[in-house]
């Protein structure tokens, strides 16, 4: 028994020819066409950034969503969100446990919060420079962390550089660790930082970031500390002419994906994220480098008086009072002898 009719040859090749302008009739501009195979299986992902456009942050990211296209083959796509346009940190951190976001680059407070051994790499006058701290970072202290993060929710796939904080006057030239006593610098509001400053024997003083030119011009506040691309970028060395160049406070941060988001990722994706996660931090670093050298050139230009540490040891002396608070807790005991040593 025949199913169907049969077809007649001019409707064989009628038939034919509507399935082949079918078949090369592109989609892209039909209403209501179904969207190809590829398109509606592929991942995406949304990925949270405070930085604005051409910070070397955010120029890495675009980057890496570049990279991730290209080794899945389109299997997944990332959507970079910069200039927190999503929110500020702490709501990008409960956007990304709530599943509204899959990844993140984060500082340092979120990290620590969920893994407290973390916070001993806060501390001050541990890492001498970056390279110290990147030894560790992407050794065996990092993979720990990298370990304990993906446990609390987050998967490192890349560290990126945080910068390195230093010390910046008006006034007068800081050359040693009596230079600072009777000073008045501007800190962040964390208990960390005062601390730091007053074992130094200065004065820490609150001033909104915003309001440093104006403290600087006021006589409010004698110094600051920032990493060297923000020193140019705020303008503050047009009154701070002396650039002591302690690297006080040097962090990581961190690119991530949640683990919620990571689980629904094949095998060899993952793999390639990772891979690609990898690539842009090393990538980062290079553009943070070139930035910094390129702040160092403006402040050379401009007259800035640079001067580093003779000595180290003297700077971690003082601080010996608030490491040992860490040295007696034993999830930061390990991280501070290790780092201390080497």
């Amino acid at each position: 028994m025949q199913l169907f009719p049969r077809i007649s040859s001019l409707g064989a090749i009628a038939a034919a020819a509507v399935c082949s302008l079918i078949a090369v009739a592109p989609v892209s501009g039909q209403q209501g066409a179904a969207p190809p195979v590829a398109a509606a299986s592929a991942v995406n992902l949304r990925l949270w950034n405070i930085h604005p456009e051409g910070y070397p942050v955010t120029v890495a990211l675009n980057s890496f969503a570049e990279d991730v296209r290209a080794r899945t083959g389109g299997r997944v796509n990332v959507q970079v969100f910069s200039n927190a346009v999503l929110g500020d940190q702490p709501k990008a951190v409960s956007m990304l446990k709530a599943g509204e976001l899959d990844m993140g680059e984060f500082g340092l407070a979120p990290l620590t919060e969920a893994v407290p051994s973390m916070k001993a790499i806060t501390l001050p006058f541990l890492f001498q420079d970056a390279e110290h701290m990147f030894r560790h970072m992407d050794g065996a202290m990092g993979d720990k962390f990298k370990e304990r993060l993906s446990a609390a929710g987050f998967v490192v796939i890349g560290w990126y550089d945080g910068g390195a904080r230093s010390f910046y006057c008006v006034g007068k030239r800081v050359q040693g660790p009596r230079d600072f006593a009777g000073l008045r610098i501007r800190v962040q509001g964390t208990e960390i930082f005062k601390e730091m400053i007053t074992l130094l024997g200065a004065t820490p003083t609150m001033v909104p970031y915003k309001d440093v030119k104006g403290a600087f011009e006021d006589g409010k506040i004698d110094c600051a500390e920032n990493n060297l691309p923000s020193f140019i970028s705020a303008g503050h060395y047009k009154h701070a002419k002396y650039f002591f160049q302690t690297n006080h406070v040097v962090t990581p941060e961190a690119l991530v994906v949640s683990t919620a988001a990571w689980k629904k990722l094949s095998t060899a994706d993952q793999a390639a994220i990772r891979a690609a996660g990898q690539a842009s931090a090393v990538y980062m670093r290079q553009l943070w480098n070139k930035q910094v050298d390129e702040a160092r050139a403006t402040a050379v230009k401009a007259g800035i008086v640079f001067d580093r540490p003779i000595e180290y040891g003297a700077y971690v002396s003082r601080m010996k009072p608030m490491h040992q608070k860490y040295w007696r807790d034993a999830s930061t005991r390990d991280e501070l002898l290790t780092i201390l040593a080497n």
